[in-house]
């Protein structure tokens, strides 16, 4: 029997996880499967994990990285246990190697803003214009945003309604630019769409946008305004994140609006904005440690 074919029509449909994550479960499966070799899941022993994960680090894979890897795997053999009668899990209590904590990185309130300013020439960049501004606006996961449909908006309230992880609901604000900008984009949207297509955003054969072609056309963006570095989707989020609990302070309302299940995910944030804090106090403090002789 196919058991990741299996986990994966499970994952989809049972639990509701984007094709997005699935992926990404798959990855790492695939990745166990092919460190695995001849040996059959069922035979795999604490030992084999030990050998692997540190097969995986000998690579040069980070710490988080094999963590999230052993975390799709200890599912994935939860799920064995559970519907085929494969009760050894053998990734019970194995951890990864430690690695360094890094922040998530984020742009600044001016580069956001220059980041997100495409001018509407042509239906494409109307489109990505408010791909952009959403992004920024909301503080939207890619895979939120590429499911996201024509009826999760309420332009009237300022709203949009997405679905997260865990197929978990929740609804966010939509600032002013977003919405001129999305505003601009439907009649535009109306005439590429394809028939019966219900996605906010499609490309240029009217179909539903992939994770990738936003990725790609973020990127490009990126290059045309002049923003250096590695500008992904996430970044915007982070931004987003940031630049809001600069201005409001307020932890429980970001991860209200990041969709965070545990508020240690959102915390993350804080010490974004404590550096924002120790850089102005560097700057400004005639007795701050740059300034003593």
């Amino acid at each position: 029997m196919d058991f990741l074919a299996a986990y994966l029509d499970h994952l989809a449909h049972e639990r509701g996880l984007s094709p997005l994550t699935c992926e990404n479960y798959a990855r790492d499966i695939r990745t166990l499967k092919e460190l695995a070799g001849d040996t059959s899941f069922q035979e795999l022993k604490a030992a084999h994990i030990r050998r692997f994960v540190a097969a995986l680090h000998g690579r040069g894979i980070g710490g988080k990285s094999i963590a999230r890897m052993l975390s799709a795997w200890r599912g994935f053999f939860a799920y064995l246990a559970r519907r085929h009668g494969i009760d050894n899990n053998p990734c019970i209590g194995m951890r990864p190697p430690k690695s360094a904590k890094t922040l998530p990185q984020a742009l600044s309130p001016e580069q956001a803003t220059k980041l997100v300013d495409v001018k509407d020439d042509d239906t494409l960049a109307a489109r990505d214009h408010a791909i952009l501004e959403l992004f920024y606006s909301s503080g939207l996961r890619l895979a939120e945003l590429v499911g996201l449909d024509l009826g999760g908006l309420d332009l009237a309230e300022g709203t949009v309604t997405v679905t997260g992880k865990g197929n978990k609901t929740r609804i966010v604000p939509v600032g002013q630019y977003a919405i001129a900008a999305i505003k601009t984009w439907l009649p535009q949207r109306a005439l590429l769409k394809a028939e019966d297509e219900n996605a906010l955003f499609v490309s240029r054969n009217g179909k539903r946008l992939t994770p990738r072609a936003v990725q790609y056309r973020l990127k490009t963006w990126a290059i045309k305004q002049g923003i250096a570095g590695n500008v992904h989707p996430h970044m915007l989020r982070h931004s987003f994140a940031t630049h809001v609990l600069q201005s409001s302070g307020d932890l429980r309302a970001v991860q209200e609006m990041l969709g965070h299940a545990n508020i240690s995910t959102t915390q993350v944030y804080t010490h974004l904005d404590f550096q924002h804090l120790a850089k102005v106090y560097d700057q400004a403090h005639p007795r701050a440690k740059k300034n003593k002789p």
